[in-house]
């Protein structure tokens, strides 16, 4: 491949004209390790479309040269300067242009896409004729953008349902989902799904390829008009209605509101895509989003002060929450040997491990990898040869020292010793070690395949080098690291606990469940405390709130002790405070109105907790507070997190100081204001992360 001389320069991009008379367009982003879109990135993609208007080339070939990816989508960081939504739609009509400019060249135009391939990525492959995607693990195609308060602008919400029809482009756009190259393909948002050593070669295919002719007719000619979109509108928002709010999370709502109005009429759509997605962007909502992405971003760097590589885990205890740490493990690629001195669980957790691959990985050959790599260890045969053993054996103090006293005698010198204690402060596990500084707690939450967040937990003589390790594993394993110092409960159960229990209160005093979690969820949290305290379980919630007593002054509540005294322990024993059929909860349904009171009670205890947990420096800050409330919680992404929220109030925190003052008179001394209400370590960081 040789450069035309007539070819310009570019500092982000490189243009190539081969033998073939094809052009290669390879993105490369100056002083980044990754592609993503902004205004520098494609105003030269403007100016090299410019110049090729006129070409006599046959066909331009669109792809990276970063090792990377494709382009993961736009850089986000751009949206934090907007300040209205005018200026928020020029910008997105700016880029609409150009991606308009790509679909209008009149040759052949074709996207090579290998690795991420998301939001403008691919919006821009969608103005190609043609996509050709590598058939790889490392590939991800999708439209992210309603996960930041937002919607495709580039014309993913117009081009995306006139390629593949209506019903297969809301279901990619309004769930913000990736999809691998064959789901792609079968969907028809590539063309091709290949292996690499191919790609290159059909791309020059589909360029001497003459065009296609459309059919006449089809199903999506016939969904697209006006009263099949009307009809369709309601059922996307009735989806939708089942899982989020308008209120909370509008963006979802009005691409649905877009497309019923404008169809895929290509000006007139373009336009109304561009008003839409300027006025989010400068919403509360969105702000908040593009908040907790990059608290993501903050978790993820913490991991970035080791270089450690582990490849064997070992996983003692084969539980629910042990059996299903040791899958994921596996899953991410990691040999695991699984212990535990009962068979039927080390069989159960292999079952559940199974049914986990089939769900993540579909692929046959993939499947059976993993599995290879899971290894039943009943005798801990394992231990001398991982490079992280991770304890997840009953909540009880002394088979943990036990357990961890041997441990110490097999493990390797450099190996991680980890606890997965919910609850009991690392000082006293290891204080039966003869180095008690190298114990670290790598605490998972429940279900371990859905919740992002591990806290790394460590005392204050704990090695440094073990924290670090400690933290390059969790993010190996694909979860979000939090470091958080060791108390009881630590940082997301020490915050939770009085959220739970001001819920017990409400259920005592005669507040039926399902009015205490619609509250809840009103408010946004994903899940009531009521139903939350059944799906962890009640002896589990008894156990921790006995822990934690002592630290949050509080009472074990009889009603939780009388359906543990009873084995009603929730959604594990079929009946807790709701009852389960086939695993799915049964409650009444809620029509009246819920008072105000209900969720003020229940966030003010959290928010109160939180605050706390700042002042005695669990987290380093209030941004780490916020995300391990966020990602270990479910606290509302779209409120940007506890402290954040309590600076976003008309009067800030002292709004939330007054509201509480007025329910400890009501309601009791838990709603004390906690004294780091008046540091000045509260208003550190409270929006750094925007």
């Amino acid at each position: 491949m040789t450069n035309d001389q007539g070819l310009k320069k570019y500092e982000h991009w490189s243009l190539t004209q081969d033998e073939d008379n094809i052009l290669w367009l390879l993105f490369d982003r100056k002083d980044s390790s990754t592609n993503s879109l902004n205004e520098a990135t494609i105003r030269e993609l403007d100016d090299i479309l410019n110049n090729l208007a006129n070409t006599s080339a046959k066909a331009v070939i669109i792809r990276s040269a970063k090792k990377t990816g494709f382009i993961v989508g736009a850089d986000i960081s751009q949206f934090k300067t907007l300040k209205t939504a005018e200026e928020a739609t020029a910008l997105i009509r700016q880029g609409q242009a150009v991606f308009d400019k790509l679909a209008a060249l009149p040759i052949t135009t074709i996207a090579v896409i290998e690795g991420f391939c998301l939001g403008g990525g691919l919006e821009l492959a969608l103005a190609c004729r043609y996509r050709l995607a590598e058939d790889s693990t490392k590939t991800k195609l999708g439209l992210p953008e309603v996960k930041l308060g937002i919607h495709p602008g580039w014309g993913g919400t117009v081009r995306l349902p006139a390629l593949v029809g209506p019903l297969k482009a809301m279901d990619i756009i309004l769930t913000g989902r990736n999809l691998s190259a064959k789901t792609a393909k079968k969907l028809g948002v590539v063309d091709e799904a290949l292996p690499k050593r191919v790609i290159e070669k059909a791309a020059r295919e589909y360029a001497n390829r003459k065009e296609r002719r459309k059919s006449s007719f089809s199903t999506n000619q016939l969904l697209e008009t006006l009263p099949a979109r009307l009809a369709l509108g309601k059922v996307f928002k009735r989806q939708l209605d089942q899982k989020i709010s308008e209120k909370h999370y509008p963006s979802p709502y009005r691409v649905v509101d877009n497309w019923v109005k404008y169809d895929t009429k290509h000006k007139v759509a373009m336009e109304q895509e561009a008003i839409s997605i300027g006025k989010l962007l400068v919403s509360d909502t969105a702000r908040n989003l593009v908040r907790v992405f990059f608290l993501q971003d903050q978790l993820k760097n913490l991991a970035k002060a080791s270089d450690f590589k582990p490849k064997h885990v070992h996983v003692i205890g084969a539980g629910v929450m042990g059996g299903d740490i040791a899958a994921w493990c596996a899953l991410r690629g990691m040999t695991v040997t699984l212990q535990d001195q009962a068979p039927k669980l080390i069989g159960n957790a292999i079952k559940r491990a199974n049914e986990l691959a089939t769900k993540q990985l579909k692929e046959k050959y993939l499947i059976e990898a993993m599995m290879d790599r899971l290894q039943p260890d009943p005798k801990g045969y394992g231990i001398p040869h991982a490079d992280v053993i991770i304890e997840a054996i009953t909540e009880k103090l002394t088979a943990k020292q036990g357990l961890f006293s041997e441990l110490e005698k097999q493990a390797k010198p450099d190996a991680i010793l980890a606890t997965n204690t919910s609850t009991i402060p690392l000082e006293e596990i290891g204080s039966v070690l003869k180095d008690p500084n190298r114990l670290v707690g790598i605490h998972f939450f429940n279900p371990v395949a859905k919740m992002p967040l591990v806290e790394v937990v460590h005392a204050p003589n704990t090695h440094k080098q073990f924290i670090d390790k400690a933290m390059a594993f969790v993010k190996k394993i694909d979860k979000l690291p939090l470091p958080v110092k060791s108390s009881p409960g630590f940082l997301v159960n020490r915050i939770l606990m009085p959220y739970m229990l001001e819920a017990v209160t409400l259920l005592e005093e005669g507040i039926s469940g399902p009015a205490i979690d619609k509250a809840a969820v009103d408010y946004g949290m994903p899940m009531g405390p009521i139903e939350l305290a059944d799906t962890v379980g009640l002896d589990i919630c008894l156990a921790a709130i006995q822990e934690l007593s002592g630290v949050l002054g509080a009472k074990v509540p009889a009603k939780l002790q009388e359906y543990v005294a009873r084995g009603e322990l929730g959604r594990k024993t079929g009946k807790g405070f709701y009852t389960y059929k086939n695993g799915k909860v049964v409650k009444p349904k809620t029509t009246a109105t819920v008072s105000e009171d209900i969720s003020n009670r229940l966030i003010l205890r959290l928010l109160n907790e939180s605050v706390a947990c700042l002042r005695e420096g669990i987290v380093e800050n209030a941004d780490l507070l916020d995300a391990g409330c966020i990602f270990g919680i479910g606290f509302p992404p779209f409120r940007g997190g506890p402290i954040h929220y309590i600076h976003s109030q008309a009067q800030g925190n002292e709004n939330v100081i007054d509201l509480l003052q007025t329910f400890k008179t009501r309601y009791g001394d838990r709603f004390t204001p906690d004294q780091g209400w008046a540091s000045g370590k509260l208003q550190e960081g409270a929006s750094s992360g925007q």
